[in-house]
């Protein structure tokens, strides 16, 4: 029996929370920038890093978002929502809260589902480069009482002050934390293909008190994961249960997230296989039977086995010149300066046969070393953001499916 593999990605859901403003037309559809984290438009860029460097501390982030995966990862029983991994992400997304529209740039987080950013007063807050929103400056806030169905059913408690205000707590694998009240607010995206639309009555988190290792360029986190207050899940049947994406290679400036009919993928090269639905909603979850290396077939028994199996049939391809990880984190790597014959990795999911090339499957660690970009874990497989480079991926979580088309993603 196949076994499944949680596909952590820019993994989104939907269900109909809030209702659309009409003037922004969304049966048209629409797209917003996703910028990646080191590029010249992100305010995380570092000009002193080399290309190669950028490369293995995005991968690095990667193989540590692996931690939202485990046991160890805890949510208070006050939590409003579950993992999120801080500011290490890899894209990052402009939104506007509030009325007048206040825009922030928040982490785009496929780890976790709450949209939050810090407000004032802010009585415990990290360093934050730009103003803090201040939610008595919108005439949409409105916070949620402790007896409200968003309350009771959104943050599991009725922690409350003498106000009787609703608060939320999150508490992330790393030690990082945010606590604040629950409140409905207006979200307003700039769409690249036409005019700004607005979600008023959206579930937002305005932080009072949050620390860790959140960086002061950001403001924030946008949820993209599969929970009931995630971005895409509060857009609901507006966009039909249709969203997709196109990730650029590491270093290229920014991508694009679709919603509706800007997401439809069709065309030559389109498979399809189906979602599967697990306990932990905010992840996605497909059923990955083997990964073929060239013509050799590796079958996918258990993460921990099927890594040790992989590597081997990828050495018996390569016969390069092996090396070591300077940095320490992959276990198969080679010299670039031998003659390397680096195959086609193959993902078979069910319905579906993923042609990886070497950039989705292998990594320049250093000048002079490349690695397999696979690392083992024993208690499950993920298809990163890594894997997914220049592929067209769409949902259709009406139809429960996701779909896969190979693109050059730098000109879409």
């Amino acid at each position: 029996m196949a076994t499944s593999a949680a596909l952590a990605i820019f993994a989104l859901c939907l269900s109909c929370l809030v209702s659309f403003d009409a003037a922004s037309k969304p049966s048209q559809g629409f797209s917003v920038e996703l910028i990646n984290r080191d590029s010249p438009n992100s305010p995380f860029y570092n000009p002193e890093e080399t290309r190669t460097q950028r490369l293995a501390n995005a991968f690095r982030r990667s193989i540590s978002r692996v931690h939202h995966f485990s046991p160890e990862s805890q949510i208070s029983t006050k939590a409003a929502e579950s993992d999120v991994f801080s500011n290490q992400g890899d894209y990052l997304m402009r939104i506007s809260i509030g009325t007048p529209p206040f825009e922030i740039l928040a982490i785009a987080d496929t780890g976790s589902d709450l949209i939050w950013t810090q407000c004032e007063p802010c009585s415990n807050c990290y360093q934050q480069n730009v103003p803090l929103f201040n939610p008595k400056s919108s005439s949409t806030y409105r916070d949620f009482s402790c007896s409200s169905r968003q309350c009771t059913t959104t943050s599991g408690t009725k922690d409350c002050d003498s106000d009787g205000i609703c608060h939320y707590e999150a508490s992330y694998g790393d030690g990082s934390f945010t606590n604040g009240n629950l409140a409905a607010e207006t979200i307003t995206l700039d769409s690249t293909s036409g005019p700004p639309v607005s979600f008023p009555n959206s579930i937002i988190g305005c932080g009072h008190n949050d620390s860790g290792t959140f960086g002061p360029e950001g403001s924030g986190i946008v949820g993209l994961g599969g929970g009931s207050v995630s971005l895409v899940s509060q857009l609901g049947s507006t966009i039909g249960g249709k969203f997709s994406y196109c990730l650029v290679p590491a270093t290229a400036n920014s991508s694009k997230l679709n919603f509706g009919s800007n997401a439809v993928v069709s065309g030559t090269g389109v498979q399809s296989t189906p979602l599967t639905f697990q306990i932990l909603k905010t992840f996605y979850f497909l059923t990955l039977e083997a990964i073929s290396v060239g013509h050799q077939r590796v079958e996918f028994p258990v993460p921990e086995d099927f890594f040790s199996d992989l590597s081997s049939a990828v050495d018996n391809v390569i016969r390069g010149q092996r090396a070591n990880d300077p940095t320490g984190t992959f276990s198969l790597c080679y010299s670039i300066q031998s003659d390397l014959n680096i195959p086609t990795l193959t993902a078979h999911f069910t319905g579906a046969d993923l042609e990886l090339q070497p950039l989705n499957t292998f990594l320049a660690v250093s000048d002079d070393v490349t690695c397999l970009a696979f690392v083992p874990n024993s208690q499950i497989a993920i298809f990163g953001n890594v894997a997914q480079t220049n592929f067209l991926i769409g949902y259709d979580l009406e139809g429960k499916t996701v779909s896969f088309k190979p693109t050059d993603c730098t000109t879409e």
